[in-house]
């Protein structure tokens, strides 16, 4: 009794903080939303049964969407006495620095979201859902697993930038929902920011995908989003058979979809035609009344929620200076113009271009942020940058094609082992001490080693390849164009990144 005679009064002095950094346009998109769900719950007494699920990454428009529908729930039960319960649930991954889990926590404080009974704030480790804490530890397994990937993937396509860091990232993004959607009885409805234009065209590429595979996508359509995301398990166990090869079964396991159940059916609630997700036009609800902070880790060039696109312009570094031998600054520099483009393709304010690349000023600021690089690749995936290095080769897919040339310009010592190598990658020979430096120079173990060694690196110029048809659907890629220093020809390379 108590507590719904305070809440609606509590609440009111929380909307009345929050209404002051809404614009006008976000206090409209507040009435229209609880609106649309007090119709989709069946009435205003039907509210405090229905609950509503945001996927929260931890960036600066998840954060701006979270405090958006904070703000709906609170007004409903402002005006109406009744809301609806609200599950924020955040994904972590290896690629996720502290300094987001920090933004995480403020936001929460802000919108008063901790010990609010109608509220879970949830976060999803792979199969592992655990309430929200600031400096919950991030577990292991789940590290070996992103690490295991992003090598995996690294390998097969020479460091591209995408297909390394993103494509088993957005299978787990898949498996992810799946969880947070259906956990404990599930939710009724999903937010999301997409408009019903893009949500359609995004589940028609999938069931193609799907389709192309031989995947029985017409059980899929009718299944609607337990179906989309049965689609995405078997293309998702397609990915890594064509990635690790046979024998990994266990790998593959882990990485299954989760797609539900029939105890629950959510639907999505699309809030794209009632907002504006131009950081500008919400700048001070972000950084004052949020306090969400742009900081070295928890800001790389598109993204806010990640650092992974500061190892993507490494990689790019890293290639020039090695595998190409120019200069560790030309290659930034290409990525940088990349990362320009993209940055104002998504229409990011030109602070936030200038924020991004302000680090990368100077031969200084671009040193200083390969040590950066190097010491969050250690502590995120437990990579060294002679295992970035070799990676930008590929020396071990096509049957070691490219191994020679590695081992000459980075391990010359190791010249009188390549035959010997070769016969170890082939599963010809055993020999611990060369295994051994093959597990420490690539960061694999020699099951992983040879199955690189049996398969191709991915022809991105033909659609035979799954690898390469997801690559070549994603607009996150732009051409780079270099001079080779013995020729001095000009090469052109379409690059991916964020």
């Amino acid at each position: 009794m108590n507590i719904a005679v305070t809440l609606p009064a509590t609440d009111a002095v929380l909307l009345g903080k929050l209404n002051r950094y809404l614009s006008a346009v976000d206090r409209s998109a507040v009435v229209t939303l609880g609106e649309r769900l007090i119709a989709a719950a069946g009435g205003i007494d039907a509210l405090p049964a229905y609950k509503l699920l945001v996927a929260y990454g931890g960036g600066k428009d998840s954060s701006y969407t979270v405090s958006l529908i904070r703000a709906v729930q609170l007004q409903l039960n402002v005006l109406h006495g009744q809301t609806f319960q609200l599950r924020i649930a955040n994904m972590r991954h290896a690629g996720v620095p502290d300094a987001v889990m920090a933004n995480i926590d403020r936001v929460y404080r802000a919108l008063n979201l901790y010990d609010d009974e109608r509220v879970e704030v949830l976060v999803v480790d792979h199969q592992q859902i655990r309430p929200f804490e600031r400096t919950l530890p991030f577990p292991q397994a789940v590290r070996d697993i992103n690490r295991f990937d992003v090598l995996m993937n690294g390998h097969r396509t020479a460091g591209d930038g995408r297909p390394t860091f993103c494509n088993s990232c957005n299978l787990a993004v898949a498996d992810f929902y799946g969880r947070a959607a259906w956990w404990q009885g599930g939710v009724n409805a999903v937010v999301t920011g997409d408009s019903r234009k893009e949500q359609k065209h995004y589940f028609t590429w999938i069931m193609r995908l799907a389709e192309r595979l031989g995947l029985d996508v017409a059980t899929c359509r009718r299944e609607g989003f337990r179906g989309l995301l049965q689609a995405l398990d078997g293309v998702a166990q397609h990915y890594f058979v064509e990635l690790f090869g046979e024998g990994f079964d266990q790998q593959r396991a882990e990485r299954r979809v989760a797609s539900g159940s029939a105890s629950a059916d959510p639907q999505f609630i699309s809030i794209y035609d009632l907002v504006s997700y131009r950081v500008d036009d919400h700048w001070e609800l972000i950084t004052e009344f949020l306090d969400f902070r742009f900081e070295e880790l928890a800001f790389s060039f598109t993204e806010s929620d990640c650092a992974n696109p500061m190892l993507m312009a490494h990689f790019r570094g890293l290639k020039a200076q090695y595998v190409q031998g120019r200069s560790y600054h030309q290659g930034i520099d290409e990525y940088l113009e990349l990362a320009k483009a993209l940055m104002h393709k998504k229409e990011m304010p030109e602070r936030l271009i200038q924020l991004a690349l302000a680090p990368y000023r100077d031969a200084q600021g671009k040193d200083a942020r390969r040590a950066l690089a190097n010491r969050f690749a250690a502590e995120a995936f437990g990579l060294d940058e002679c295992q970035l290095i070799c990676l930008q080769f590929a020396p071990f897919v096509d049957r070691g094609r490219a191994l020679s040339r590695y081992i000459t310009l980075c391990h010359p010592q190791r010249l009188g082992d390549v035959q010997r190598l070769h016969q170890v990658l082939a599963g010809d020979l055993e020999d611990p001490a060369l295994s051994l430096w093959l597990n420490q120079v690539s960061g694999l173990p020699l099951t992983a080693v040879r199955s690189l060694y049996a398969h191709d690196l991915i022809d991105f110029n033909s659609d035979r390849s799954l690898i390469a048809r997801v690559r070549a659907g994603d607009p996150h890629k732009g051409r780079i164009t270099h001079q080779d220093p013995v020729s001095g020809a000009q090469v052109v390379e379409l690059v991916s990144g964020r």
